[in-house]
């Protein structure tokens, strides 16, 4: 005859643990449905483009934009090369006034009321109004794109980043004073890692939106050079080589998608502790 107690007590020991997790198809399991919708997407434009729909120098089909990338690859990888640069270091400065921000704006309540609304209105601010400004103080190099770069991303760092320091638990706060910890202390070991979850959040938005950041930021100021970007070489063939124009923007979204998916693998190595809404680990 079993024992209750040890019945009892393997039905607790599998509740507490739970069963066991599967990963069904695991990462090529989760990529299969985009990679299918994809498919269905470029067969109904290909479809859709060859049928006559439209001219082709309006929208060129798949096969034409592939083609563009094979044979026009030198000029788009050279141009894409300006404005990958662009965003990795628009995006850096976009982190640093963005966090830099969120913590005067956590610790020192006159900042908060000082700065958010400078901070929203920022966001409504045109880019080609002061794109000859941002030349004309800084010439025609790489820093007045990175100036624009950085003022698209640094916002949403700035609310969830600020956000995640309000939101630590009020009962972690009791103990780090129980415990005679400094203000600084508290902000260390409380606070900060209760924000980094959120704040990774606001960089993944930053990284998406600081590809576009760039197109907007290339097309708004002036350039030298014989490679001005990715954004302004779009603009160039728009209306003279559609199939390349749509090469490029097929780039700007690969890139802007994988340094999207790139950050949150980085996330589970920064904030391991992080959950899903449905309890999974990311």
């Amino acid at each position: 005859m079993i024992h209750t107690g040890a019945v009892s007590g393997e039905r607790a020991s599998v509740g507490a643990a739970g069963p066991p997790r599967v990963s069904p198809g695991g990462l090529g399991g989760r990529a299969l449905a985009p990679l299918l919708l994809l498919a269905a997407l470029l067969g109904a434009w290909e479809i859709y483009a060859d049928a006559g729909g439209v001219q082709a120098d309006v929208l060129p089909a798949p096969h034409a934009v592939a083609s563009a990338i094979w044979h026009g690859g030198s000029v788009l990888w050279r141009n894409f090369a300006v404005t990958a640069e662009e965003v990795a270091l628009g995006l850096a400065m976009a982190l640093a006034a963005g966090f830099a921000l969120a913590v005067a704006v956590h610790l020192l309540p006159w900042v908060r009321r000082a700065v958010y609304p400078l901070a929203v209105g920022s966001q409504a601010v045109p880019i080609p109004v002061i794109g000859v400004l941002l030349v004309f103080w800084w010439g025609f190099g790489i820093f007045p794109k990175l100036v624009v770069i950085a003022l698209i991303c640094f916002f949403p760092v700035l609310v969830t980043t600020a956000d995640g320091l309000a939101a630590v638990d009020p009962d972690q706060l009791k103990l780090m004073r129980t415990l005679d910890a400094s203000r600084w202390q508290a902000f260390r070991f409380a606070e900060l890692p209760a924000a980094l979850p959120a704040a990774l959040s606001g960089a993944r938005i930053a990284l998406a939106v600081g590809v576009i950041g760039a197109f907007i930021a290339e097309v708004a100021t002036p350039t030298t050079g014989p490679y001005p970007g990715l954004g302004r070489q779009i603009m160039t063939d728009v209306n003279f080589q559609a199939a390349r124009a749509y090469a490029g923007t097929v780039l700007l979204i690969a890139f802007a998608v994988a340094c999207f998916y790139t950050l949150a693998l980085a996330e589970r190595k920064l904030a391991p502790w992080r959950t899903r809404p449905g309890g999974d680990a990311q």
